[in-house]
């Protein structure tokens, strides 16, 4: 450390003494006389050459022909609300029942199961996945049955084989309800 505090004074004291050309070597010297040789840069006088016309031949071709579309099943003309890693669900309260619908996604099975959500200190009661196939539609509906009337639930969606993206991102497998009570 103390080499280094004797070293920096040191230096800069010999910078300002003798400054760039301190190292008293001879070099070349600067002249603005050119030196004898043909120039980098050609200049020929002449005319600019005007830019060749565009010209357009035959007819406009004629309108398009009119559009029509096929008839469009109404449950795939629903929108969904859709977050970007849920599967949006509609869940409708029944009797003892919730009856959950969802968009199909990639001809994947499903399985869904209703979760209490009253408070319970300890273990908290068991759940069972009940398992839906995807059908055609363009939805898939199931009824989840034999709950209590009155009391709190949050429907839970899972679709383990929906797939990839190209990327290798998965496409969305999970998907959950608010809090809902079966009548």
């Amino acid at each position: 450390m103390r080499y280094l505090k004797l070293q920096l004074p040191l230096l800069a004291l010999a910078l300002a003494a003798g400054g760039c050309g301190a190292g008293g070597r001879p070099g070349g010297s600067a002249s603005a006389t050119p030196a004898p040789g043909s120039n980098w840069i050609v200049v020929e006088g002449g005319s600019a050459t005007p830019s060749p016309s565009v010209t357009y031949g035959g007819s406009r071709s004629p309108a398009l022909p009119p559009v029509s579309f096929l008839p469009v099943d109404p449950t795939c003309a629903r929108e969904w609300t859709v977050e970007p890693v849920l599967i949006p669900l509609e869940v409708t309260p029944g009797a003892g029942k919730l009856t959950v619908t969802w968009p199909r996604q990639y001809g994947s099975t499903y399985r869904i199961t209703a979760v209490k959500q009253t408070l319970k200190a300890g273990t908290q009661d068991p759940y069972t996945w009940q398992n839906v196939s995807a059908g055609t539609g363009c939805t898939v509906t199931a009824t989840i049955g034999g709950l209590a009337s009155g009391v709190p639930y949050v429907v839970w969606l899972d679709a383990p084989g929906t797939g990839y993206e190209r990327d290798g991102q998965r496409h969305p497998y999970s998907g959950r309800s608010g809090v809902v009570y079966p009548r």
